[in-house]
């Protein structure tokens, strides 16, 4: 316990004399001002070059990794001398794409400051008092140029690092790191490491620091029922044509009963189940499930009678959105030409996303559809079919991993992160999707993810935010996990 403390107090001493928060503020401000939605190049290669420029002022040398048409991922090291370790960083640069119209400030990619009641309060300057519940909102402000912004800090705080740290930065993410895995392959060699944090995700509802040790995989689809060829008159046509709007929720309520099970054969044949230590791990968090009722206005919950990590331990198949004819100013007295879901299904440790989007394929088939997929369907088979449906099904999808929660590596940045915030939650598997699966079969090393966000951050939806007390929290992290031994 002295020397956990004195690991504390020396992080926090050097935070104080050296770090200046109000710099940190401003850098991140300019980096989130930069758009980073993967698709576009030209943004992405701006965000890239500032991010090799920031670091360059700290001594560390970020280079591109080639992504073979997509962006680039950034690769740096620090070297420690006489360090016998090597320990491997990871966050992303790029965002969820975003709609203008939805947030508060003139763009997403204007930072502004908000105080403890969510008001908007001018730009800190020079010498101002921080509120620690004060929060920045734009896009990717903990979703993840957050954790990009604390090695930062970090490193300006004055930590001398014990092992030799190498800086991998993912240019696309959020499109699901699609060249991620060849990357990986072409890299192998440089990216060699004895340990690696994946830095990504929320911290626990309670507050308290998390440590993850897993994640989710997933999968989706997007699937689309035909009625008539065009829209038609609902007086006229209201009980002849067939309507696609409501086929297709009868379709998709086949697939999940209202207790949150999944009604599709063979879904979980392949889960693997959490074991003892994973339990007790779980039972050990914080109860959080009546505060979230309560925060998320809900007065039930999707798989009732199970704690929300528990929940995260099993499949999920989630409705991401639904369109088909028009609803409020837009609605007209018609019967829909189609109607179209998009379906996300996150994976657990065990099931193989191909083989998954194939059962539920089948489920669809089953329900007296004939498929086509990746194409429109032609007159001859829309005549021929009572019930026709398109499924386009992602190109791959991503396995979830879930690793042991008492490896050394894993051990180790316990110690080191309940050195500087006490006793931190320990979770089997994060509800979220992290490429993990291509760092574990290529490089073949230990991964625990450190989340440092806010839980409620608005993460993938427009008004996200960080919380200053989370990005603080999060150098102190980072300085702990880069100096343990």
């Amino acid at each position: 316990m002295a020397r956990c403390l004195l690991v504390f107090l020396t992080i926090s001493a050097l935070s104080a004399q050296r770090l200046d928060r109000i710099a940190v503020l401003n850098d991140f401000a300019e980096l989130l001002a930069l758009p980073n939605v993967a698709r576009n190049l030209p943004d992405m290669e701006r965000n890239a070059d500032k991010i090799i420029q920031m670091y360059a002022l700290r001594g560390v040398t970020l280079r591109k990794l080639d992504a073979a048409g997509g962006p680039p991922a950034l690769y740096g090291e620090l070297a420690t001398p006489g360090a016998t370790r090597t320990m491997l960083l990871y966050a992303h640069y790029d965002g969820q794409p975003v709609v203008p119209a939805q947030w508060r400030q003139a763009g997403p990619f204007e930072p502004i400051m908000l105080d403890a009641n969510g008001e908007k309060i001018p730009w800190p300057g020079p010498g101002a008092t921080l509120g620690e519940e004060w929060r920045i909102q734009a896009r990717s402000a903990s979703d993840d140029k957050a954790p990009i912004i604390a090695f930062l800090a970090a490193l300006d705080s004055g930590l001398r690092p014990r092992a030799n740290l190498k800086f991998l930065f993912d240019g696309e993410e959020e499109a699901g790191s699609p060249h991620m895995r060849g990357i990986l392959e072409r890299n192998k060699a440089l990216l060699k490491a004895d340990g690696m944090i994946f830095c990504d995700g929320p911290i626990h509802q309670s507050r308290r620091p998390l440590i993850a040790f897993g994640a989710r995989g997933n999968t989706s689809l997007a699937l689309t029922v035909y009625g008539p060829a065009r829209e038609l008159h609902s007086g006229h046509y209201g009980n002849f044509a067939p309507n696609p709007a409501l086929m297709l929720a009868h379709l998709l309520a086949s697939m999940k009963d209202e207790d949150g099970r999944i009604r599709i054969a063979g879904f979980y044949d392949d889960v693997v189940p959490f074991n003892q230590a994973e339990l007790k791990a779980i039972a050990a968090a914080p109860p959080m499930e009546d505060e979230l009722k309560r925060e998320f206005a809900i007065g039930t919950t999707d798989s009732p009678g199970k704690r929300i990590d528990e929940a995260n331990g099993l499949p999920a198949l989630n409705i991401q959105g639904i369109s088909s004819g028009g609803t409020g100013a837009e609605a007209r007295n018609v019967v829909p030409a189609t109607a179209t879901a998009s379906i996300g299904i996150r994976l657990v440790k065990g099931m193989d996303p191909r083989k998954t989007a194939a059962q539920v394929l089948e489920h669809i088939r089953r329900q007296g559809y004939f498929v086509v997929e990746g194409r429109e369907p032609t007159t001859a088979e829309r005549l021929a079919h009572p019930k026709v449906a398109q499924v386009r099904t992602a190109r791959d999808g991503t396995r979830a991993v879930r690793v042991p929660l008492d490896s050394p590596f894993a051990s180790a940045v316990v110690r080191a992160v309940e050195s500087v915030h006490g006793e931190v939650v320990k979770q089997p598997t994060m509800g979220g999707t992290l490429p993990i699966d291509a760092f574990e079969d290529v490089l073949a090393i230990p991964i625990v993810i450190v989340p440092i966000a806010n839980h409620d951050n608005n993460q993938h939806s427009h008004n996200e935010n960080l919380r200053l007390k989370n990005l603080w929290d999060g150098i102190a992290t980072f300085s702990a996990i880069m100096t343990m031994e």
